[in-house]
């Protein structure tokens, strides 16, 4: 047993990527594909993407949200993990990016589990006039967050979950000496949400860190 969570090495991911995820092929393929882009490192890591669907199936989650799309690995694994007549609805801005995403969406058969929305995220969100979502994933502009968590917990069921991703901006957020806006924006949303009562919330060193809140 140990008090604090284990410093990873490469080896130790390697591990944990090959033992404890079991990757869809279409994800893994996307994966491959993704990494000849230059903003690649924006991708999930695979033993994310698990967790993420791991408790979409354990919490019985029909109604998604996510906030920025990417290339589709995260509203992929997601989608794959919904009910059939589960759906996820994604915000993005990018028409380039979600465009391997929608090869994704068809190639692992979730398309039709899939909407997809381009234009700023805060506009869609305005558009949602109920908390039906069961499930929402924020991992766009860090210095829309707050914005996009406000928009969340008015969307998101009592007993839902808010997942934000990159909350320990590669551990820069405790760099007193890093002062950039995403820097300070993360800063600022992780002290906000733990005295939040709004929520109850836990923060997990996963990837680069996963905040986890359910909606009281």
């Amino acid at each position: 047993m140990s008090n604090r969570t284990l410093n990873l090495t490469d080896d130790l991911v390697d591990y944990v990527q090959r033992l404890g995820v079991r990757e869809h092929p279409v994800l893994a393929a996307l994966r491959d594909e993704t990494a000849k882009l230059p903003e690649h490192g924006m991708q999930i890591a695979p033993e994310q993407g698990a967790f993420m669907s791991l408790l979409v199936r354990a919490t019985g989650a029909a109604r998604i949200i996510e906030i920025g799309t990417f290339t589709g690995y995260s509203s992929t694994v997601m989608a794959l993990a919904l009910p059939p007549d589960g759906r996820i609805l994604c915000c993005d801005v990018s028409r380039e990016w979600t465009d391997i995403a929608r090869g994704a969406w068809a190639d692992a058969g979730v398309a039709d589990r899939v909407e997809l929305r381009l234009g700023p995220a805060t506009e869609t969100l305005a558009t949602l006039n109920d908390d039906s979502f069961d499930l929402a994933f924020i991992d766009a502009d860090k210095t829309g967050y707050d914005a996009y968590y406000e928009g969340c917990l008015r969307v998101v069921r009592p007993g839902g979950l808010i997942l934000i991703d990159n909350v320990l901006q590669g551990g820069r957020v405790v760099d007193g000496a890093e002062d950039g806006e995403s820097v300070r924006a993360i800063r600022a949303l992780n002290e906000k949400i733990a005295v939040d009562e709004r929520v109850d919330h836990v923060m997990l060193p996963l990837a680069d860190g996963l905040t986890l809140a359910l909606v009281r």
